[in-house]
This record gives structure tokens, sequence and C-alpha cells, in this order.
């Protein structure tokens, strides 16, 4: 670069070049800072603001132009890995800074990458990366990836992932990486067991990502996250041969699942890529790509690393096979929280084997970024080969059919903006979308429990006006001759429903709770808040936050969205019409005969059950009898339910340390059994959290199925 004096004439040329560095210089800051954004939403807030095509592709732009210019900006995406965690988890610095890996969609460009070296081909794993460190055989700590250079502390909750190990062979030190995930059919499980269509993740990495971070570890327990080992930073005295093979195999050795790789050199290389990029749909485990490491543990390191990347290994982006169409329409989609999604709508296309129509856009931001308008010439893929996205639009004809009207209801949208987001809302309150969606609530298995009523026939019956408020299902018999003659319907299938409607009227406090749609109440919020107020609703209702937080399971959050709800004369009326049209049974016969059989009790689940169809089964078991299950043994828990009284398992050791017995589900159920006869407590069983502790610290007994002889501490 030349620079010219104080006294000499700066010619056109010159000025020409300043004025596009400048430019140049202006369009890195903006790309930095859409950049820094869209890495902010992704990795803090677990949210998308652009597709992964696009983040790539600015990404490029922005490096392109730091090294024509020469410029580098503090905090370009370029240079910083990650960004600086949000959370109340504890953080802590790593020992080596995490990199990011450097990447290319070329398997010409991974073979030069790879040249006479022998390499391991893996899966990229997209979950949330984790450190896990050994000392003694047992595991010490696990830190997130965080910024890279600062973590979280997640150590209790990765104890309770699916498969580390608690304990390994080697009693020296060892530190190694890995990817933290939950599976697709783990994803799918867990989306289905929320009601609320709304409230569902939306990708495996977002649930993985809270699952992680969550501060209570029961939470993370019940994700069931998984662990794959990519690498072994260190482990004191070990000899592998200077091969990462060997470090593989040793992990495996120590219990952990290792991620899937093949051998490969340079000629094999095109081979195992292709044999890996056919699996991607049936694989099970979340990835968004490949990683290439060198076999040669010496020569990656000699090789060194830039600021951003090390150069022992390298990122393979799937080619997104693109196919260009045209838009047709955008269709907007209502939903029960108000908000109005934008989906593309485009002639049919074949992507990875399977025909394409539709994408969604996610929200106005995306959609104004891309210039979408009915007409234009679009090209589209599937992010990581599975989930339909535009990637580009080539026409940009311009947004200009964002409805003012709700496409459901006629009412009126407004557009709001929170944070760097902008979304379109339908604002009427009987919108019925919202009413089709909290009436599926409403009837679903876990609050009325109105079988036949489908969210199709909930639909049908909203829209030619049959029901406009919760009450009006239990007078269904006012339009009988109409239902009669609806498709689908008949006078059985009528009769069945009126049935089901008498039957859904005889329920209890806890599912009218939970039916009500409150943001954030599940069925155990609804039945800590009922303990809590002794099922005096009037109470509940007129609660004020102090006492709400103050039941257990209640935060602050739920407690405004609690007030918020019960501050508005219509949601009150509402209630109070649906209450006549209900009979509440008694405290006592809440869910299940036998009432508070176990009220002020705390348990913990392990193993695998077999008198129940799963743990949640059983949880939800001793719930329904006033009992509480935690997800960790501690000096208040009154009993460790394990079909394995005898496993050296964690919890097991925990459970001794602390004496507190350990059943198995027999144990439980004749405890139970007795409980539920008598009515009373069963003889030397635990002592219940209201009984006076004596001095010195806790003193429970074990049920009359286990009894220990005196000074065999270690007999189970």
């Amino acid at each position: 670069m030349q620079y010219r004096t104080q006294d000499s004439v700066q010619t056109e040329e010159e000025k020409g070049q300043e004025a596009g560095r400048a430019g140049a210089v202006a369009r890195i800051r903006e790309l930095v800072e859409r950049l820094r954004e869209a890495g902010r939403a992704y990795y803090q807030e677990s949210r998308e603001i652009m597709s992964n095509l696009e983040y790539d592709r600015l990404y490029d732009e922005l490096l392109c132009l730091e090294e024509k210019t020469g410029v580098v900006l503090s905090g370009s995406p370029t240079r910083n890995v990650g960004y600086e965690v949000v959370s109340s988890l504890p953080k802590e610095r790593h020992e080596s800074p995490m990199l990011s890996l450097n990447k290319t969609k070329s398997v010409e460009e991974l073979g030069e990458w790879l040249g006479e070296q022998k390499g391991l081909l893996s899966w990229k794993l997209d979950g949330l990366t984790i450190v896990l460190t050994y000392d003694g055989g047992e595991l010490k700590k696990a830190v997130t990836r965080g910024s890279g250079e600062i973590g979280e502390v997640i150590t209790s909750n990765a104890r309770v992932f699916a498969n580390v190990p608690l304990h390994i062979a080697f009693q020296g030190k060892a530190v190694l990486r890995g990817e933290a995930v939950i599976r697709y059919s783990d994803f799918k499980r867990i989306n289905e067991q929320i009601e609320d269509v709304d409230a569902r993740y939306k990708n495996p990495r977002n649930l993985c990502s809270g699952s992680v971070r969550q501060q209570d570890s029961a939470v993370t327990a019940r994700r069931n996250v998984r662990f794959y080992a990519f690498s072994l930073v260190s482990a004191d005295g070990a000899d592998f041969n200077n091969s990462r093979k060997e470090q593989f195999l040793w992990l495996s050795s120590q219990g952990f699942e290792v991620v899937e790789y093949r051998e490969v050199e340079r000629e094999t290389l095109a081979e195992a890529v292709e044999a890996f990029s056919g699996r991607v749909e049936q694989n099970d485990i979340p990835s968004d790509g490949l990683v290439l490491l060198y076999d040669d543990i010496a020569y990656g390191r000699s090789l060194g690393r830039t600021d951003k990347f090390p150069r022992d290994s390298i990122a393979f982006k799937w080619a997104d096979e693109l196919q260009e169409t045209t838009l047709s329409y955008i269709e907007w989609s209502a939903s029960r929280t108000g908000l109005i999604n934008p989906v593309a709508v485009f002639e049919p296309v074949e992507l990875e084997g399977t025909t394409v129509s539709r994408a969604s856009v996610h929200n106005l931001s995306i959609l104004e970024g891309l210039e979408l308008g009915a007409g234009d010439r679009i090209t589209v893929y599937k992010a990581n080969m599975i989930i339909p996205q535009i990637a580009e639009n080539l026409t940009r004809s311009g947004v200009r059919d964002i409805p003012e009207t709700c496409p459901v209801c006629g009412g009126p949208t407004n557009i709001r903006q929170m944070n760097d987001v902008k979304a379109l809302y339908c604002t009427n309150p009987e919108c019925q979308a919202k009413k089709i969606k909290s009436f599926t609530l409403f009837t679903s298995r876990d609050a009325l429990n109105i079988r036949g009523l489908s969210e199709a026939t909930l639909e049908k019956f909203i829209g030619v006006g049959f029901i406009h408020e919760y009450a009006d299902l239990f007078h269904l018999d006012r339009y009988e001759e109409e239902i009669v003659k609806m498709d689908g319907f008949g006078q059985k299938s009528f009769d069945n429903l009126m049935e089901a409607t008498k039957a859904a009227s005889e329920t209890t406090l806890p599912r009218v709770i939970f039916s009500l749609g409150i943001t954030g109440i599940g069925l155990a919020n609804a039945r800590m808040l009922c303990r809590h107020f002794k099922n005096d609703f009037e109470a509940m209702r007129g609660a004020d936050r102090e006492e709400l937080v103050s039941v257990d399971g209640i935060g602050e959050v739920l407690a405004d969205a609690w007030i918020e709800f019960f501050s508005k004369e219509s949601n009150n009326a509402i209630v109070d019409r649906l209450f006549k049209e209900l009979t509440i049974a008694a405290a006592a016969d809440e869910e299940d005969d036998g009432g508070a059989a176990l009220a002020g009790m705390n348990f913990v689940i392990t193993g695998t059950v077999e008198h129940f169809k799963n743990r949640k089964e059983l949880k939800d078991r001793i719930e329904a009898l006033g009992g509480k299950v935690t997800g960790s043994v501690t000096g208040k828990t009154n009993y460790l339910i394990n079909n394995d009284t005898a496993s050296a398992s964690s919890k097991n050791k925990k459970a001794r340390e602390l004496g507190v017995p350990v059943i198995s589900e027999e144990m439980f159920l004749a405890m139970l059994e007795e409980r539920e006869e008598d009515g009373k407590e069963p003889e030397n069983g635990a002592e219940s959290q209201n009984s006076a502790e004596p001095e010195g610290g806790r003193d429970v007994s074990d049920p009359p199925v286990q009894q220990k002889k005196e000074g065999d501490e270690h007999a189970d």
C-alpha cells in the first residue's frame, strides 16, 4: 500500500481506490454486526435469524474482504471463537482455547488438505461441545465450550447423561472433548409429550443446548442427552504410538462412546465421504457435516494453528443440492399464541430424493431480507440434507403480501419487533386459531381428557359456531341434529361424544388448572399449587407474586404468567362459567384412590422399571399420591427406587452414604399397599418430613421388606 505525502496531490485513481476501500470497510462493519447478531441468537438464545447457508455466504464474504483490505475489526467472527455465556452457571476458563474448524464443501479440497497423510473421517455432530476431566478414575469436571475461552461448569448435569462413564479404569488425569447431543428419536418423543404445538422445540440442537445447561440436573436426565467423544486432549503417562486412532480405541476401552469414524487416505476419501452422505437421512444422531483429522499426532501439532482454526483438522460441509423453482405464494399460518408465520409455497422440486414444495421462512425479518414475492425465481435446498430452506431469491421482487388481517379470523394484524426480529401477530383475542390450539390442550389426556374431540373436530365445531368457550363443550347436545349429519359423524359417534363430555365433567382441580393453558403451568405445577393452597381455588386465583413464588416449582416467570392470566376479567368470567359445568373431586381422591398416601415424601427413581410402563408413569403415580420425585439423592430423600438394589451405581452409593433406603418396585408397591389400607405410616417406615429431626442429623429406617442387620452398613 502506498501513502501520499502531505504535499502530494491525490490522483483520481487514488481517490477511487480510497473510496473503494472505505466502502469495503463499511461492508466489513455491516457483516461483522450481522454475523455477531446471528451467532448470539443461535448460540446464546437458541433461535435462528438467518439460515446456515446465508451465514456461511456472509462469513465467506467477510473473510474475503478482510484478506483484501487487511482490516480485521475487533469482535470479527473470523477471529473470535463463540460468544460469552449468559446463564447463571459457574464459569471457568479452559486450559487451552477451543477453536472452530476451517471448512470446505469440496471433496477435492479435502483430498488436497490430507495429502499423503492418513486421516480419520468422522461425523461432525450438531450438539454442544463438552470438555470432561477425569482424575483417579472418577469424573471430576464437565465444562461447556462457551466462548472457546470460558465455558460453563455443568458437572452435575454431565453425570446424568445417558452414556457418560462416572468411573473409568485409567487412574491418571485425563481430559477429553466430545459432543453432547439429543438423538432425533428422543427429540421426537419429547416433542410429542408437549401438547401445545407452539411450545415444541425447533430442533435437537436447541433442545440439547437447554438440556445441558439446566440448573436442575433432573431435567437433564429426562432428556436422554448422550455424549460422543471426538478428541483426547491429554492422558497423563499414556502412550498412543503417535496415533489418533489409538486414542479413539483407548477411549472406547475406557467406556466412552466415540464418534463414528473411518480410516482414509487420499485415494479412499471420496468413497468414504459418499458413504457417510448416503446415511445422513437415516442417521439418528444430528450432524451437519464431517470432520477430517490427521492420524499422525506429532505431524498435526507441528502445523500449529491460526487465530481461529487448528491446522490438524478440517470440517467438510455438505454441498447442498440446490434446485431452482418459482415461488407460487406465501402462506400465512396462525398459531395459538397469535403468531402468524410465513411459509413459502413453490413449484415442486426433487431434493435429496424427495419432492419438496414448501419451506418455512420463520419470520418477517428473514422474509424481508430475501425480498420474497409471488412469482420470484428462488433456489431451495435441504439444510443438513433434511429441512427444506430457501437459499437465494434470484429476482427479488420485494415483499408485498403481508396480510393486514388474520387469515383465520379476519381480525387486524400488527407487526412486533422483539430484539432484532420482526414478526406478524393477530390481535383478535377471539381468533379461531387461538381457540383451536387452546381447546386442543383443554381436551387433551392430561387435561379434561375428552375422547373423540380431535383438533380437526374442534376446528369444525368452532368454525360453525358450536363452541365459543370451554363451557360450551358441555352443551353440544344443543346441536345434536347438525352434528349427526356432519362428515365422519353419526348417531353413535355423537352418543360417544356425549358420554365422553359427561365423564370429563367429573375431574380434579389440577387437571382443570392445567387445561386453562396458562403459559408454563403444566400438570406438575398445577398439583403443587393445589397442595400449597389446600385446593382453595379462590385463594389460588387471588394470590400475589410473593406467595406464588413460595410454591415449590413456581418461579417468577410462572408467577407473572399466572397473575397476568387472572388479571383479565374475560378470563375470570370464562373460568367461572366452566366451573359451573364441573364436579371437582375431593382432594383425597385426586388422580388415584389413596389421595395423599405419600404426602410429604421425596423419592428418586433410577434404573429400569418392570411394573410400570416407564419411569414417568411411576413418577406420575407418586405425585398423584402426594409425593415428590427429584433427580438426585439428598438428605431430604426418603427412598431411592432402584430394582437393582445392590448395584454400585452413583445414586445407590450416595443413598448409602446418607442412610437413604434403596427399595425395588415391589418393595415400593408393598409399602404403598400398606399405606393405602391403613391410612397411616407403615411400621418402621421412613419418617415424614414433618417429623422432628433428631439431634445430630437425619434418622431414616428401612421399610419392613428390607431390614438390615445391625452393623451391616453395606448390605445393599
